[in-house]
């Protein structure tokens, strides 16, 4: 039987049955599912519905139902896939926001690497949307939110890490999609 978790819709149901005892994460996903709204004209046409259905899944793998690994873009990802999701959507969820940098941090780039990554716009558009709201919501530029996540987290620690490192490829990903904006018609 055919997923249609690539859908808004039925992702956004998804999501709601997951993450909104989580407070802040259920406001963060709900505006970054509205972010990739906006700038969904950055990715072809017909990857419009995957992109705005992973800002929707991004951080299902924080629902404490799902926890496997403690790294919510890899439980996130096998949840999907245990739900017949289609691949696409899996490997963005796996990937969003530079999870390869977490994952080395985390001593968990085996199971990461088991869902290769993308480099898309859908990615680049992704990651934008994530990395540019704050946890609960707020709308962030990049330098802001990253500055926001190294001050929640204390240095040494895994995520601090992972988003100093990832910063100069999360910020490339945020440029590529600003320049596919600009040059899209209206």
């Amino acid at each position: 039987m055919p997923s249609a978790l690539d859908t808004p819709q039925r992702a956004a149901d998804l999501a709601e049955s997951l993450l909104p005892p989580l407070g802040n994460r259920w406001l963060h996903t709900q505006a970054v599912a509205a972010r990739a709204q906006e700038i969904a004209g950055a990715v072809s046409e017909a990857d419009r519905d995957l992109l705005v259905a992973a800002a929707w899944l991004h951080d299902i793998g924080y629902a404490p139902e799902l926890r496997d690994t403690g790294f919510h873009p890899i439980d996130g990802a096998r949840h999907l896939e245990t739900l017949g999701a289609p691949a696409r959507l899996v490997r963005l969820v796996a990937h969003h926001s530079g999870a390869v940098y977490e994952a080395e941090q985390r001593g968990l780039t085996a199971e990461l690497a088991v869902y290769e990554r993308e480099d898309s716009p859908v990615l680049d558009a992704l990651i934008m949307a994530d990395m540019t709201t704050g946890p609960a919501g707020q709308s962030f530029d990049f330098d802001t939110r990253i500055d926001e996540i190294l001050v929640r987290y204390e240095p040494g620690s895994e995520v601090h890490n992972a988003i100093s490192n990832a910063r100069p490829y999360l910020k490339g990903a945020v440029e590529r999609t600003r320049a596919r904006m600009v040059h899209q018609p209206m």
